[in-house]
């Protein structure tokens, strides 16, 4: 792997996350996409199952929750500053991890399906594309039609089977 460490965040880094969040959308706005909804908030973040971080101060973050009683990568940001050196793997990589840890089956995610750093990164990780949803990944779908997400390019939710460690 990356040999990047990853760990749980502090309550006390949240806001840099909300930071980190808004600079990982610069590449989209440069790519033409946008206008991206605002980044989660503090309180998003603290109300998550999981964040997890990268660097400290942290340069990326994973915040994880539950839908349908699977794990769902609700974000993945890396700040643009430090992309390029396996941060976004790591932190996926240590979210599956933690997931299969916590006793879930698998790990569900919605995306850009044709933003190279979206649905295709996800897919060369082990997720594919769902062709049915669950009513909370329908629910999440419905709610980023609401934003206009779908506006700006295709979106899918992807699914990953997750197998737990051994110790």
């Amino acid at each position: 792997m990356s040999g990047v460490p990853v760990r749980r965040a502090r309550a006390a880094e949240l806001p840099l996350l909300v930071e980190v969040e808004l600079a990982s959308d610069g590449p989209f706005h440069d790519a033409g996409i946008g206008p991206l909804p605002p980044p989660g908030s503090v309180e998003e973040l603290a109300e998550a199952r999981c964040v997890l971080v990268a660097g400290d101060p942290p340069v990326g973050f994973a915040r994880l929750g539950e839908v349908d009683g699977l794990a769902h990568l609700e974000q993945l940001s890396v700040h643009p500053g430090h992309s390029g050196r396996g941060i976004g793997t790591a932190l996926l990589e240590a979210a599956c991890t933690w997931a299969a840890d916590s006793g879930y089956q698998a790990m569900t995610l919605t995306t850009f399906a044709d933003v190279p750093w979206n649905g295709p990164y996800y897919a060369r990780r082990g997720f594919t594309e769902l062709t049915r949803l669950t009513p909370g990944l329908r629910e999440i779908r419905a709610h980023e039609a609401e934003l206009c997400l779908d506006v700006l390019g295709r979106r899918i939710a992807m699914r990953r089977a997750l197998t737990r460690s051994r110790s």
